[in-house]
């Protein structure tokens, strides 16, 4: 049981933002199942290294979900998703705008047999507008909402994000947000509705502290020339080993608490000054101090008694073990369906009375298939191209 339990979500997506969404409701008890092209590769299968029957990353994002392997295009397979959506409360689907009506499936159709659907769809650019259709990854995105271009150094490339921020913060937690909110709405009007989520749109709404700035007075966000980008001394500093840390100093109390920790009598002058030249002073006189030391030196100066805004730059083996990461519980042991268990990355949000439940890591495509139709009453013909793979 968990604070969802009860709502029955279809999820037809794919790859990362909607299948990252639909196991954030999964963790919060939504019954969830994964409904998958027998012949079609997810490219998820492949970004890990293999536990078992898949890879370590796709039974991460599909664990407590069951597994249901149609042939889309196939008369049989929609009669299956007919019957399936009498049943079920949330449709989550990732294919280009259009697709899903191609299909035989789209929201207008599945809200006549079921008025109180709630039909989710996300997508690069929108179900509007002149790119609907156009393909796009996390970069791409990232690219045309404007944020690729103040995040890097000057006159140098933008870098590739270690994590899929547009796909993560621009597709998978608005559309939780967001079918939430519908099934918030539903439970005081009755009424069902379908979500256009755009992760270009979402991505381009997260220039929420330097876009006013152009939107406003035409001011533009340029690299590595703002607060927060590097433009000030809130920035990483490389160590004598060649790792870094972090310094986010920014407040007059914990700018004093750095000064002191370092005991530098030039960085404690500099750092009072409102000056241009004095800033940029500050900065360069933190790296050449940074680089004098190792990584360790600089993590037992900035101990667990230090409460300044300044941390290492760990190695994900390094946050993994960390204490805190410990002690948070966001590392969690998840049954697999064949024996055993499977350590895999947390539910990041604490509930007080209903915690993440994990039944089982994600499985092999159409691992459910045959139970799932069985419970429906559906009846397969013979012969067709939706066998369970």
């Amino acid at each position: 049981m968990g604070i969802l339990s009860g709502l029955k979500i279809l999820d037809f997506s794919t790859l990362l933002p909607g299948p990252f969404a639909t196991m954030m409701l999964a963790d919060m008890g939504a019954d969830v199942l994964k409904v998958e092209s027998p012949n079609r590769e997810d490219m998820v299968k492949h970004l890990s290294p293999m536990d078992g029957e898949v890879s370590a990353t796709f039974a991460h994002l599909h664990r407590s979900k069951r597994s249901l392997a149609l042939d889309l295009k196939t008369e049989e397979a929609r009669e299956a998703v007919y019957e399936l959506i009498k049943e079920y409360d949330i449709v989550v689907e990732q294919f280009r705008p259009g697709v899903m009506d191609r299909l035989g499936i789209g929201y207008a159709t599945l809200k006549e047999l079921n008025p109180r659907i709630i039909f989710c769809s996300i997508s690069g650019y929108g179900q509007t507008g002149p790119l609907r259709d156009r393909a796009g990854h996390d970069i791409n995105y990232l690219s045309l909402a404007g944020v690729a271009s103040y995040s890097s150094r000057k006159n140098e490339a933008p870098v590739p994000a270690g994590i899929q921020v547009a796909d993560l913060a621009g597709g998978s937690m608005p559309a939780v947000i967001g079918i939430l909110a519908a099934v918030y709405h539903r439970e005081q009007t009755g009424e069902g509705q379908y979500i256009d989520i755009s992760i270009t749109d979402v991505v381009f709404a997260l220039n929420v502290v330097y876009g006013p700035g152009y939107v406003v007075g035409e001011i533009e966000p340029e690299a590595e020339s703002l607060l927060l980008n590097g433009g000030h001394f809130y920035d990483y500093y490389e160590t004598m080993d060649q790792r870094y840390f972090s310094i986010g100093s920014l407040e007059p109390q914990f700018l004093t608490r750095l000064c002191e920790r370092i005991s530098d009598l030039q960085l404690s002058d500099l750092s009072s000054s409102r000056r241009r030249e004095d800033q940029q002073a500050f900065k360069t006189r933190l790296s050449e101090l940074f680089i004098q030391k190792t990584f360790a030196e600089w993590v037992t100066i900035f101990g667990d008694d230090f409460d300044g805004c300044v941390e290492p730059v760990l190695k994900f083996s390094e946050s993994v073990n960390h204490p805190h990461i410990k002690a948070r519980e966001l590392l969690v042991s998840v049954p697999k369906s064949q024996g055993g268990e499977q350590k895999q990355i947390a539910f990041p949000i604490k509930f007080s009375t209903q915690p993440a439940a994990y039944r089982f890591a994600g499985v092999q495509t159409g691992t459910h298939t045959e139970e799932i139709l069985k419970e429906i009453g559906f009846h397969r013909r013979k012969g067709k191209g939706d066998d369970q793979k």
